[in-house]
């Protein structure tokens, strides 16, 4: 993970830098013209966004943490928010979430399990908007020729929370398959318990499955919290070309940050920096022309990505400033 943080600058100026030059000139004035009062409440919504996120980690831990009050467990989802937008993938969010939640007495097979637990959660909302996203194009009689924007991330989420499902389900077979093919590699008992890492799934399994044996009415809450989040934290980019005086369905403006999230994922630097700002560029400018798009770029990354690291940034350091230091001390001894 300090590794990772060292390629943070690149990404910045990347990021910056792609909608600039996309846009120009007019992209500044588009920039000068926006709201203040706009601005104000899109970044009131990722507080927002926050304190859901948090209250839905409380409630996955279900009393199991010591001390996580509402006030700690925002930390949490703030120091595990920067540490994704910090590093390549996002791979130093769960790294930060399992430390964190190790202090607080957690288990790390337990808190590996609740991280998956929410990842479930927001997987199975983004295949439920999707689906309703896909349904209004139908309606709406809206170009079929845009429909691989819909169908493809459908596909996707489907084959991912099918494979995960099957996973779960048959952990029994797939440990008997890995023996037989260790076996087969002709590896001694030792070295086939060794190599067979999907062996220390079973600790965690049994944990997810208890997480998912929550009261039903903790489980829907969870994932109306879940709900809640992400329609906040995706009406950003609708907010900010209203800001613009442009105009772009909610809809379109969900599936083009969902692509563009995904693209970014592609660039293997942190926040995705360069794929997000190309997609989601190329997409919306044959919405509201270069300009405008730029600028709606622009203002969507300063708020969700831009903020989260200017505000998280003294939480994480806080909260994990000590352990990063020490590995890097470990580095240069």
């Amino acid at each position: 993970m300090p590794r990772s943080l060292w390629l943070l600058p690149v990404a910045l100026v990347i990021a910056a830098s792609i909608p600039l030059l996309l846009g120009g000139r007019g992209a500044l004035r588009e920039l000068g013209d926006f709201p203040t009062g706009q601005l104000v409440l899109m970044l009131g919504l990722i507080v927002v966004c926050w304190n859901l996120n948090a209250l839905r980690l409380r409630l996955l831990l279900a009393g199991r943490s010591e001390r996580l009050s509402q006030s700690r467990a925002v930390g949490v989802v703030m120091a595990t928010e920067f540490a994704i937008c910090a590093t390549p993938g996002g791979s130093g969010g769960p790294l930060t979430l399992l430390g964190l939640l190790t202090r607080h007495g957690v288990r790390p097979t337990r808190g590996s399990a609740i991280f998956i637990a929410d990842q479930l959660t927001d997987l199975t909302f983004f295949l439920a908007a999707l689906i309703g996203v896909a349904l209004y194009a139908v309606v709406e009689a809206i170009e079929l020729n845009l429909g691989w924007l819909i169908g493809l991330p459908i596909l996707l989420l489907g084959c991912g929370l099918l494979l995960l499902w099957l996973m779960l389900r048959h952990t029994s077979y797939l440990l008997r398959l890995s023996g037989g093919w260790l076996t087969r590699l002709r590896l001694g008992p030792t070295r086939r318990r060794r190599f067979a890492i999907i062996r220390r799934l079973l600790s965690f399994r049994r944990a997810l499955i208890e997480t998912l044996r929550l009261p039903r009415h903790i489980l829907v809450l969870v994932f109306a919290l879940c709900c809640g989040h992400w329609l906040l934290r995706y009406s950003v980019l609708y907010l900010a070309i209203d800001g613009l005086g442009e105009s772009v369905d909610w809809a379109w403006t969900f599936v083009i940050q969902m692509l563009a999230m995904a693209a970014g994922q592609l660039s293997f630097l942190p926040g995705g920096a360069g794929g997000v700002e190309l997609t989601s560029s190329a997409l919306l400018m044959p919405l509201i022309g270069k300009h405008s798009a730029a600028a709606a770029v622009l203002i969507w990354r300063f708020v969700t990505y831009y903020f989260y690291l200017l505000v998280g940034a003294p939480v994480f350091l806080a909260l994990v400033g000590r352990t990063v230091i020490r590995l890097l001390q470990r580095r240069h001894t």
